[in-house]
């Protein structure tokens, strides 16, 4: 038996006026979800537990199968593994975002106008990281470039207490009452407003201006924690897997997991992505051996969080067109089952993540549950008996059922 999750992360929304009163996954054009809402098994599971921050390192925890009660420790350690950063004992990793800022002014009076740095390219952000830790950086302080506009900075002896708020939380907002508080904030405070002298006036900045894009004009951290340990995948459901994803975050969970991480030429993270090629990868490791392999699409939470309504309601079909690519590969194989969800739902109206429970579809091969009219969407999936409140079972429920 081969078994395959397709996750689009954040696909899941709301009604929205402009879509006919419409969610997005509704709107969309997805023939082959539909396929699996209509001929296999249709619900809701709730990926976020109670009391935690609606995160895609929680959801994801849950989605593979690790209750984040017990192994959540932050979402930067899981980025530092995936990025080949040794975390020592007593370390502690942050997620780094190149930020821009509104222009001239106290730190503090400004707003967030973009928390990608208008999605700057890799190649820059290293050489705007390389600049910083070379001058912001000490015996206990280093910074790690990353994808994107992800990096890292490691504190060594740092503290876990800190109250700090992820930038594509407060897109448009005014800084001030966003700021770090608490344990380290002075450190981490200081960090930001000198990487917002320093980074305005570098080449690259000035570059990325010149062709009309924004810069990245400060540092921005969030997500704090130590070191990771949780069990094997392989272990704990007897099967060995491949992740594909373009997100350090992803590719993180997969490596402490023990699964094996895949490249794809392409892969981005964001819409302009090789949505293709994760399908022909996949089907490649089930040829090769793989019992499972998890694939992660970024691409609808980053078009939720930019509130580019077009560009999600492309991503999901994008996500459609994959798992139309793994059905028909799939079908070389004796047996396999299938499952589709987010690992949250990110609304356009709000640019952020929430907790509401997400739609998930099983299907295995040859199923046929005859289940008329049912779409694969957020109301049919609420219309179902079928519901898994502790999102860590899940992966149990698709496994051994």
């Amino acid at each position: 038996m081969k078994y395959v999750i397709l996750l689009g992360d954040g696909m899941a929304d709301v009604r929205i006026n402009e879509l006919c009163g419409k969610t997005p996954l509704q709107y969309a054009s997805t023939p082959n979800m539909d396929f699996l809402a209509a001929n296999g098994k249709i619900g809701t599971v709730k990926t976020v537990p109670d009391g935690f921050p609606p995160g895609s390192d929680v959801a994801n925890l849950s989605v593979m199968g690790y209750d984040p009660r017990e192994y959540y420790t932050g979402r930067s350690p899981l980025e530092a593994v995936s990025m080949g950063v040794d975390l020592q004992d007593g370390d502690v990793a942050f997620r780094c975002n190149l930020v821009t800022l509104s222009g001239p002014g106290k730190y503090e009076d400004k707003t967030m106008v973009d928390y990608s740095s208008d999605e700057i390219t890799t190649s820059e952000a290293k050489e705007l990281i390389t600049e910083i830790d070379a001058r912001l950086s000490n015996k206990n302080i280093h910074f790690y470039p990353g994808i994107s506009y992800r990096h890292l900075l490691v504190w060594k002896g740092g503290p876990v207490g800190s109250q700090l708020t992820p930038p594509h939380d407060i897109s448009g907002r005014l800084i001030a009452e966003y700021l770090p508080k608490g344990e380290g904030s002075g450190t981490l405070l200081l960090l930001m407003t000198e990487s917002n002298i320093i980074l305005p006036e570098h080449p690259v900045n000035l570059y990325r201006i010149k062709q009309g894009l924004r810069p990245a004009t400060s540092l921005w951290f969030w997500g704090q924690g130590k070191k990771p340990a949780i069990p094997k995948f392989s272990e704990k459901y007897g099967l060995t897997g491949s992740v594909i994803s373009a997100v350090d975050l992803i590719k993180g969970i997969g490596i402490c997991a023990g699964l094996e991480v895949i490249e794809v030429e392409g892969a981005t993270g964001n819409i302009h992505t090789n949505f293709r090629g994760k399908a022909m990868a996949a089907i490649k490791e089930l040829k090769k051996g793989k019992d499972f392999v998890y694939i992660h699409v970024e691409a609808p939470d980053e078009a939720g969080h930019r509130g580019e309504l077009e560009n999600k309601v492309i991503a999901i079909e994008a996500v459609d067109m994959i798992l139309g690519e793994l059905l028909q590969g799939l079908s070389q194989f004796d047996g396999y089952k299938i499952m589709l969800l987010p690992d949250h739902p990110t609304p356009i109206s709000t640019r952020t993540h929430s907790s509401n429970p997400v739609p998930v579809a099983i299907y295995s091969k040859g199923e046929n549950n005859d289940n008329k009219n049912t779409d694969y969407s957020e109301e049919s999936a609420e219309q179902s008996s079928f519901k898994i409140t502790m999102g860590h079972e899940l992966m149990d429920y698709f496994v051994r059922s």
